[in-house]
């Protein structure tokens, strides 16, 4: 008796070359609806599903394997005489191999202009319902989901004598099955939540990750600690899908360290450059072009660049290029390279080139942290900031100048390790001091940066990613001659806070959100 083989996709990558070299081996193939007019379009021999039920597709095509004569085949153990006697009786034959990749739900709902009515609609139910048939029945059966292993499958049965795959791969391929399944349902039942507007409901109850494997580093964050990066399944990846152009492979830290790069520079609308050491910016600037931005971004730390992660929010020409001059950088990552980028930068073998799509927030995103037999989730920190609704509680207002600087050191500050002050002098950062358990030890911290880098601190604004709980931090930034400061507000000693400022003759701007980042 021939073996045969069910085949019903959405994804016809390869489906051709499988069908074909199926046919080559003796098998029957079945087939229903687009897959079937595929396979009869390019010449195939395949029967379509309904001969072997004896009934048409009903329900606009919502039920036609749902029958016996399909799942019987499926389901039967080879190895169970009862089981092989009950398809003689009822004449069904036995299905060897299911093809099936499912209905493109992911992609339907991430659509623009994907309605209700259409999401459900993509809704598989008869091919979930058949590769967990195959899977479940794996020891004589074998459930194929991904078009990558079918020339895996075709070598396999061309080498076995009995045209039955070895054990071990009928087994991968069901555990492959369950886990596609799996990520489809969680998908599913991740859009119906979402489609209640409470903010209850912004995450559920039970929370399925879909995620793929994506980069296997040589290691996590230390040699000794194994690691892996995955992506979202059915997303565009990671860092929004990116391009390595050239440079070493990357490492966990390196691609941590790019996420945190990539989101901070996208905040800008101006040309701009940030530098990122260990998951916090340690300088960041703007200007006409990138050269002037990435000059100002560097003068704030130029020892921690040593090594860093370089982000701009342009496509990096050669005049960037130029400007890194022999600076040794990590990873550097832009929305493109042009020929002239390209062209200077090629001798620096060791240094990444990533190409990534500038970062915008989707809609429904959540960051999870891993701690001990959990995650934390969280929406991102990713709402824009409305400098048009602060309020400034000081007898004096900032100038125009010190507005700016200070808008521009609000919009670094959110990406700085808490607790988190930055300095600011027009365009560029002058001081950052991040990751302190004190909030007068990063205003001290973010001092002593800008004069170990020469800055000026004289006529610098000042951004506090969280309140002020005292006046010391305030005493230390006016000593060093910050006279604008942009904090949250929200102390409660906020009116002792402002009387320092007006002590001092400082502006000070109160943002009514905080930007904390652990």
């Amino acid at each position: 008796m021939r073996p045969r083989a069910l085949l019903s996709v959405s994804d016809k990558r390869g489906l051709e070359e499988l069908a074909r070299g199926l046919v080559r081996l003796g098998f029957e193939l079945l087939s229903t609806g687009g897959t079937l007019a595929y396979l009869a379009g390019r010449g195939l021999p395949v029967r379509p599903v309904t001969e072997i039920t004896g009934y048409p597709e009903i329900l606009d095509g919502r039920v036609k394997t749902l029958h016996p004569r399909i799942h019987g085949g499926i389901m039967a153990r080879r190895a169970s005489p009862q089981h092989l006697a009950q398809l003689a009786e009822h004449g069904i034959r036995p299905i060897d191999l299911v093809v099936v990749n499912l209905y493109p739900f992911r992609e339907t709902a991430a659509a623009a202009d994907a309605t209700p009515e259409r999401v459900v609609e993509s809704i598989d139910v008869g091919g979930p319902a058949m590769l967990r048939a195959a899977a479940k029945n794996y020891e004589s059966v074998a459930a194929v989901v991904d078009p990558e292993d079918y020339r895996e499958v075709l070598a396999a049965l061309e080498s076995a004598g009995d045209r039955r795959l070895p054990d071990a791969l009928r087994r991968r391929l069901a555990a492959k099955a369950f886990r596609h399944t799996h990520d489809y349902d969680g998908a599913i039942a991740a859009w119906l939540d979402r489609q209640e507007e409470t903010s209850e409901e912004r995450f559920p109850e039970r929370l399925s990750l879909a995620l793929e494997r994506d980069v296997v580093p040589r290691y996590g964050e230390n040699p000794h600690q194994p690691a892996a990066v995955y992506r979202t399944a059915g997303g565009p990846g990671v860092l929004g899908g990116f391009a390595e152009l050239q440079g070493k492979d990357l490492s966990w830290n390196n691609l941590l360290d790019a996420d945190a790069a990539r989101k901070a520079v996208a905040l800008f609308a101006e040309p701009a450059v940030v530098i990122v050491k260990h998951n916090t910016p340690c300088g960041a600037g703007r200007g006409t072009d990138l050269a002037a931005a990435f000059r100002r971004a560097l003068a704030t730390d130029p020892v921690s660049a040593y090594g860093s992660i370089v982000a701009v929010n342009r496509p990096a020409d050669a005049a960037f290029a130029e400007a890194l001059g022999d600076l040794f950088v990590e990873v550097l990552v832009a929305p493109e390279f042009d020929a002239g980028a390209r062209e200077r930068l090629a001798a620096k073998k060791a240094l990444r080139l990533l190409a990534c799509p500038p970062y915008a927030p989707r809609a429904g995103a959540a960051e999870l942290r891993g701690i001990d037999g959990g995650f934390l989730a969280q929406a991102p920190d990713a709402a824009p900031d409305d400098p048009a609704g602060w309020s400034c509680p000081t007898r004096r207002q900032p100038t125009a100048e010190e507005r700016r600087a200070l808008e521009f050191a609000w919009a670094v500050v959110r990406h700085v390790k808490s607790n988190a002050i930055v300095l600011a002098q027009g365009d560029g950062t002058v001081g950052i001091g991040a990751g302190q358990m004190s909030r007068v030890d990063a205003c001290e911290l973010a001092v002593r940066k800008a004069v170990q880098a020469g800055l000026a601190t004289a006529g610098a604004a000042a951004a506090s990613d969280a309140f002020f709980p005292f006046r010391d931090g305030l005493d230390v930034l006016a000593a060093a001659g910050v006279t604008a400061v942009v904090q949250p507000g929200g102390s409660k000693r906020d009116e002792e806070i402002v009387a320092a400022a007006d002590e001092h003759g400082m502006a000070m701007v109160l943002t009514g959100v905080r930007h904390f980042r652990h």
